[in-house]
Formats: C-alpha cells, sequence, structure tokens
C-alpha cells in the first residue's frame, strides 16, 4: 500500500476558460495534516472540493490511500468534511446529528446511536448529546460537526474554513483541539485555511497555492524560514522584501552598506532579500544599516518600529525588555538573518 493518503497527478480544474486548479501534483502523507493554503481565488477551495469528489477533475488522476478515485462520486469516498458552517441539523439533538450519517447508510438506531455516544465521550463531549445545536457554544459545534464526520471513519476528513466563524480567543483553543485529535487518532487530513497563522500552528506540511498551482510546498518552518521565492515570503507573515546584494557568504550589501548576517547559500551579485521582523535587531550604535525611527508602538509583549532607512521603511518588531526607542531617534539596523529570494514564478 502506498505511504500517501492523497495523491494529485497533474489535475486539473477547469470552469469554461478558466483554470482553478492548473495541471497540481503532490502526495499527501497517510497520518499527517496538511493544510492548503493561499490568497481568495487561489484554488485551495476547488482542490479540497477534487479530494471531496464534489468536484470531478477536468485532466489528471487522483487516488485516495491507493486506490483511483478520479471518477467516483462523493458518496464512494471513505472521506468526510467538515464544513465552514458546521451544517448541524437544528431540529436534531447532538446525538442524532452524530448518529445521522450511520443511519443514512443503513445502521440500526441503536447501533449508530451506540457509535455516537462512543465518538461524543472520544471528542470530550460527553453528557450533550440531548441538546440542540442551538444550546451549545461555537466551539462545541464544531466538535460535534468533527464526530459527526469521524463515526463513519473516513480515510481521510477534509475541512474547509473550520475556525472561520469563531472569534479570536476560540480560534485558539478549538484548533488546538484539532490538532490533539489529529495526532491522536492517527488522522490523514486535509486543512483548507487563507490565515497563515493557523496554517503555521496546526499543520505538518503547508501547500501554499497561487492561480491555481502549487507555489511552494514544506513544513511550517520550511516555509517560513526558506521561502522559494518574493511571494511566499510575503505572504507567510510578514517581511521586508529590499533590493540588495550579495557580496559572499553571510556578507550583503543594503544602500551602500556592507553588513554581515547569517543567509543560506546564494550566488554573488544582485539580489532581491527578505528580512523578517524579528531578525532585525536595533541599536543606538555600532555596525548596521543607519536609519531613524518614523514610529513606535508598545503592544505588551513586543514592540513595533517603522524605521525609514536608505533602502525604504523597515518594519522591526522588538521583545519589549529590548531597548526602547522613540520617534525621531537615529539608529543601527542589524540584520541577524537575511532570506535570499528568487522572483515569484508564474
Amino acid at each position: 500500500m502506498t505511504d500517501a493518503a492523497i495523491t494529485f497527478d497533474r489535475v486539473t480544474k477547469a470552469f469554461g476558460t478558466v483554470r482553478a486548479v492548473d495541471e497540481v501534483s503532490f502526495d499527501l502523507p497517510r497520518g499527517a495534516l496538511v493544510t492548503l493554503l493561499g490568497p481568495s481565488g487561489c484554488g485551495k477551495t476547488t482542490t479540497l472540493r477534487l479530494v471531496a469528489g464534489l468536484e470531478l477533475p477536468t485532466e489528471g488522476r487522483i487516488t485516495i490511500e491507493g486506490r483511483d478515485v478520479t471518477r467516483l462520486a462523493a458518496a464512494e469516498r471513505r472521506i468526510a468534511m467538515v464544513f465552514q458552517s458546521y451544517a448541524l441539523f437544528p431540529h436534531m439533538n447532538v446525538l442524532e446529528n452524530v448518529a445521522y450519517g450511520l443511519v443514512v447508510n443503513g445502521a440500526r438506531k441503536a447501533a449508530a446511536e451506540t457509535d455516537a455516544l462512543a465518538m461524543l465521550k472520544t471528542l470530550g463531549l460527553e453528557g450533550l448529546g440531548q441538546r440542540l445545536p442551538s444550546e451549545l457554544s461555537g466551539g462545541q459545534q464544531q466538535r460535534v460537526a468533527v464526530a459527526r464526520a469521524l463515526v463513519l471513519r473516513p480515510q481521510v476528513l477534509l475541512f474547509d474554513e473550520p475556525l472561520s466563524n469563531l472569534d479570536a480567543r476560540l480560534r485558539r483553543r478549538v484548533r488546538e483541539d484539532i490538532r490533539d485529535l489529529q495526532k491522536r487518532l492517527g488522522l490523514s487530513v486535509v486543512y483548507v485555511t487563507h490565515d497563515q497563522q493557523e496554517a503555521l500552528a496546526v499543520s505538518d506540511l503547508v501547500c501554499v497555492m497561487r492561480a491555481g498551482k502549487i507555489a511552494q510546498m514544506g513544513t511550517p518552518n520550511e516555509l517560513y524560514e526558506d521561502p522559494a521565492d518574493s511571494f511566499i515570503a510575503d505572504f507567510m507573515g510578514e517581511a521586508n522584501v529590499l533590493d540588495g546584494e550579495v557580496l559572499g557568504p553571510d556578507r550583503i550589501a543594503l544602500g551602500g552598506v556592507a553588513l554581515a548576517t547569517r543567509m543560506r547559500a546564494h550566488p554573488a551579485g544582485p539580489a532581491q532579500l527578505a528580512v523578517r521582523p524579528e531578525s532585525i535587531t536595533l541599536l543606538a550604535e555600532g555596525e548596521g544599516l543607519p536609519g531613524r525611527i518614523q514610529r513606535a508602538a508598545f503592544l505588551g509583549q513586543t514592540r513595533e518600529y517603522e524605521v525609514e532607512t536608505a533602502v525604504g521603511t523597515l518594519f522591526v518588531v522588538a521583545p519589549a525588555a529590548a531597548p526602547a526607542f522613540a520617534g525621531g531617534e537615529a539608529v543601527r539596523c542589524r540584520m541577524e538573518r537575511v532570506i535570499p529570494l528568487r522572483p515569484p514564478r508564474g
């Protein structure tokens, strides 16, 4: 049996002349949580719908656990999907909602409810079976939707923007619940979001899409610390993208100033350089790119600065415990780590 939960082999989905998914190929590992991430219109939701069987590809081949499902309808695939709206039946109680899919698939009501009760216990919802969805919190409703999907014992579980209806604090707690559950049960999960922080927090692998294609796929750390190009660097969190020059190993020039820094190997010569806001240290004097504080803000654990320099305005995030600077002060910007970039593809 293949080690891939899902394989796309040159899959294209066209709507008229628009190729929403354009010759996409990947292997998603079994037992991993893989996030499809990208801006609106990039093709991530269409890709998820292709996995689910809610759309069929125009070209290419899709396999799930080694089985060719390219032309199979959703009901013929061992997948389950948790929708953005949760899609719980408001007139059914929690137990009936979770048991519904089993009953529809032919299970006896008593057996279905026994399995549903066990799944509710697994997800920490024991004792809530007789409540209506309207009597639950947003996080509890989300877990009921997950229970209803998991009780069907799918080979792959799909999430479509599952946290978008929750407030910021609840989003953090529920995404931790999803990640803990995925690890505990060894689930193969495909998770769609447009939220970069959410993707970094929950994923084993992140697949960043752009214009129907895969721009880069890797671990959260790889995408943040070693983006393939300027699109990835700018999309995966904040980045100062600057025109500079690579002078040699760990040496660059910005605004005519030679600077020592850590960086991946890159040929000498002009280059676009990405610098994360937290990779810049502000000093009152010493080696660094000269600048002047244009704006300073205290955010509790961190301070944010905008610093005017010869290469443009830099956005800097410093720990609150670091020396503080006020608007108008002259500073030196030491680049702790710089990422040389390639131009975006496509």
